[in-house]
């Protein structure tokens, strides 16, 4: 049985952790230092650190914050957020990144997906995809940290993304983003189902019964969880706990002395 991964995200503004709902009202949580080096403490397998405002300020990321965050870490760390070509990747992966996110940059020109991928290989590119169902029905892939709608359809954007290189899809639904309410499991399966790279599960995470469902209806081959930790709600331990009783494998979590 394959081990299930339990990724962490934080997205950093300002270089400052911050979370909203539906990637709006954001609110300060914390440093990104602090809390990446508190989660893999408590266990979790990766952490991805978004600079979730380069792209829509047309900046690249703030590599100084993710290079203090990678030195402090042993576990896997994905970064993202401004990332517009090979070149940008590569000072990314030499920030201390093991893999690097691409979002807007992709749809603008999905190129930097393939060129990427050729240069590092498919396994240090992730295809960031951030969907909202539109009164069609269908989801819409959006842009700019969720703020620019389209035209493309998140499905058939996430077998581009894998056709053009890319080694694995964070897949976020930004209707669930924030609510606590569960992952968009028919959202997360559709896509699952139509490629043959790991896909993660993103936005809606409010119970561990969440993180089980994601796995075992949605297909997914990770989860990634925020703001239920970032408020205290649970830990990753809690969570790690919940999903071995429901049968999913997943790795020990490790005493760290205090």
């Amino acid at each position: 049985m394959l081990t299930t991964r339990l990724i962490v995200c934080l997205d950093v503004k300002g270089a400052r952790v911050v979370k909203g709902v539906q990637f709006e009202g954001l609110r300060d949580v914390g440093d990104p230092v602090q809390l990446s080096e508190r989660y893999e403490r408590e266990g979790a397998d990766e952490i991805t650190f978004l600079d979730i405002s380069a792209s829509a300020e047309e900046r690249a990321t703030l590599l100084d914050v993710a290079q203090r965050t990678a030195e402090r870490l042993f576990i896997p760390l994905t970064i993202g957020g401004g990332v517009r070509s090979a070149h940008d990747v590569a000072r990314v992966l030499r920030a201390g990144a093991d893999k690097v996110a691409i979002n807007s940059a992709a749809v603008a020109r999905p190129e930097v997906l393939s060129e990427a991928a050729h240069r590092f290989g498919a396994q240090c590119v992730v295809a960031s995809i951030d969907a909202k169902r539109g009164a069609d029905g269908a989801w819409k892939v959006f842009v700019k940290g969720g703020r620019v709608e389209t035209p493309l359809d998140a499905l058939a954007w996430a077998q581009e993304c894998v056709e053009r290189g890319a080694g694995e899809i964070l897949l976020t639904s930004i209707d669930r983003d924030g609510a606590r309410t569960g992952y968009d499991l028919a959202l997360t399966r559709a896509v699952a189902d139509a490629v043959h790279v790991p896909v993660i599960a993103s936005g809606g995470a409010g119970l561990p019964a969440h993180l089980v469902e994601a796995i075992a209806q949605g297909h997914a081959d990770a989860v990634l969880v925020a703001g239920i930790l970032h408020d205290d709600v649970t830990t990753v331990a809690a969570l790690k706990a919940h999903m071995r009783l429901a049968g999913l494998s997943v790795r020990s979590v490790l005493e760290v002395a205090a």
